[in-house]
């Protein structure tokens, strides 16, 4: 049975002619519905491409990108999104950028309420649903945009490498906040990232991609269990996945 997002044989290419730049593929890849999967790989390797295609916001050079069996010819507007830098605008509350996802789709705010709330307290946000972007720490920032991916309950979300500009100790919080959303809500998640230890700790599967042009090397089962608290981490398991990555990628040069 084939996934709930497929690549069949997906290249992107930019350029034409003797100036043409081949930034991946051929990519294929099935991922399973309610997957938690990460696209590991080094800077420039057409992670975040990739992703874009699944919005529908980037046309691939050659394959196919299907969701749910329908090839993405267009944006795709029930999926939930969220990039390393926020969406939130300045002059809406925190309850009012989530608020904002739900009127773009023609969804009765009204009716999300508790919902909206649930999600708040879900990240720890709730005393803070009144104040403004500006109020909140850069972490809260986060936490917050997350709600705002999360709110029409997409069955596909993507995330961008959102923890990429947080320091250690917020990005450990919001680690946790992310699992947790994603084990009550098992939508399947797309996640982005350059850091090793993380794909691990957050993901069921692990797409590894070499540096460019970016080719899926292996994809590869965490088998461990959820939530990956401190105990976890620290597990002869979790250092043996962490360090197969790090064999790969150094034999690529890369680390």
């Amino acid at each position: 049975m084939a996934g709930l997002i497929v690549f069949e044989g997906v290249t992107k290419t930019y350029g034409k002619g003797a100036s043409a730049v081949q930034a991946f593929g051929p990519v294929s890849l099935d991922i399973a519905e309610g997957e938690f999967i990460s696209f590991l790989g080094p800077s420039g390797c057409g992670k975040s491409t990739l992703m874009l295609m699944i919005a529908g916001l980037l046309d691939a050079s050659a394959g196919t990108i299907k969701l749910a069996g329908k090839e993405v010819r267009a944006p795709q507007t029930d999926i939930g999104i969220m990039f390393q830098d926020n969406t939130l605008v300045p002059w809406r509350t925190v309850r009012g950028n989530i608020e904002l996802q739900l009127e773009m789709r023609g969804i009765s705010t009204a009716e999300h309420q508790d919902h909206i709330t649930s999600l708040l307290n879900s990240v720890r946000l709730a005393d803070f649903a009144d104040r403004y972007p500006f109020e909140l720490s850069g972490g809260m920032q986060q936490r917050a945009a997350f709600c705002q991916a999360m709110v029409h309950n997409p069955k596909i979300v993507l995330l961008d490498e959102p923890l990429g500009k947080l320091d250690a100790m917020t990005r450990e919080h919001i680690r946790a906040d992310l699992q947790r959303l994603w084990m009550q809500t098992q939508s399947t998640v797309v996640f982005v990232t350059h850091s090793i230890e993380e794909a691990v700790q957050l993901s069921s599967k692990v797409a590894v991609i070499t540096p460019r042009p970016g080719k899926i090397e292996t994809v590869i089962d965490i088998d461990l269990p959820f939530p990956r608290d401190l105990k976890v981490k620290a597990s002869a398991e979790f250092v043996r996945h962490v360090r197969h990555i790090q064999e790969i990628f150094h034999g690529y040069g890369v680390i």
